[in-house]
């Protein structure tokens, strides 16, 4: 199966270009961690993925510095 490139988030494409101070959304983070959106949420509730932050009642974020650094500490083992 193709997967195409239009598919893939921007930011994801680019992260490591981001600034630490960068905040990208759950489907950059379901990507990173190649895990689905309730093991990124099992994952946060246990420490392993970084807290995100609410910007808006309806906008959820996570910080790039955070996760680079959570993603160093667990080697991308998944949630």
């Amino acid at each position: 199966m193709r997967v195409s490139q239009h598919s893939i988030p921007e930011a994801l494409k680019n992260f490591d270009q981001l600034p630490d101070t960068a905040n990208v959304r759950q489907p950059v983070v379901e990507a990173l961690y190649a895990c689905s959106s309730a093991s990124i949420w099992r994952g946060v509730k246990a420490g392993r993925i970084p807290k995100p932050r609410k910007l808006s009642p309806r906008t959820t974020c996570w910080n790039v510095g955070e996760l680079r650094t959570a993603l160093a500490i667990t080697g991308n083992q998944g949630a």
